[in-house]
């Protein structure tokens, strides 16, 4: 049977490319994936995020990188990457965006030694290796200093909530970021929300307690952004 004009090409491999010139592609895509990242952290003004979501954007660079160096002009590779990547999306349950960048490198990594192109999974193994090591938190940190965290702060009507919270969030805070107000108890209450990040030395009871003793405050509820 012969093969239509426009599919000629996918059944070629393309130009081989030498192994340093894989390696520069895939770390390339690494530093450029750090900037994307470093980018999201500083311009991101909507709800707080899940702390491994800059790590995925970077590791989603490094996969691609990986993906088009298996796919290059094969059209039928495209559309099996294409097809696992649908069985992923709808049929695996994760919980953490990181976890599903995990899955989508085994998906990658399978691909590639199928393929016959060992050379990209051995290096892309490497460097997801390098940017998972060089990307985590430290072991000691204190996730509650270094990461965002939702206070939900519910007070009664004439209530003056920035009066009584400002010396706390002064003491407690590096730093706060007011996201809105609703209303609460059928009307007769406000619920105020915070986007907060605790100084060094301040835990989250001590915060939640201080809060709760001020007159007039009804509830309060502290939450990291990962969870």
């Amino acid at each position: 049977m012969n093969i239509p004009a426009w599919l000629e090409p996918s059944a070629e491999n393309g130009a081989p490319i030498t192994l340093a010139e894989l390696v520069w592609r895939i770390g390339l895509a690494f530093l450029l994936g750090c900037v994307v990242a470093g980018i999201y952290r500083r311009t991101h003004r909507s709800t707080p995020f899940a702390p491994t979501f800059p790590r995925t954007l970077v590791l989603l660079s490094i996969l691609i990188a990986m993906v088009t160096q298996v796919i290059g002009d094969n059209i039928a590779r495209a559309f099996s990457l294409v097809g696992a990547l649908s069985i992923v999306r709808f049929r695996t349950v994760v919980q953490d965006t990181q976890d599903t960048a995990f899955v989508i490198f085994a998906v990658i990594v399978g691909m590639a030694v199928g393929a016959d192109h060992l050379w990209v999974a051995i290096v892309g193994i490497g460097i997801v290796t390098v940017a998972i090591f060089v990307l985590r938190p430290p072991q000691d940190t204190n996730h509650w200093t270094q990461e965002e965290s939702t206070l939900c702060v519910r007070v009664g009507l004439g209530t003056k909530p920035e009066a009584i919270l400002k010396p706390l969030f002064e003491k407690h805070l590096r730093g706060h970021e007011f996201l809105g107000v609703e209303t609460a108890r059928q009307g007769t209450a406000l619920e105020l929300t915070y986007r907060v990040r605790l100084a060094n030395g301040s835990a989250p009871l001590q915060l939640v307690e201080e809060i709760k003793q001020l007159e007039g405050v009804q509830n309060v509820d502290l939450r990291r952004a990962s969870e």
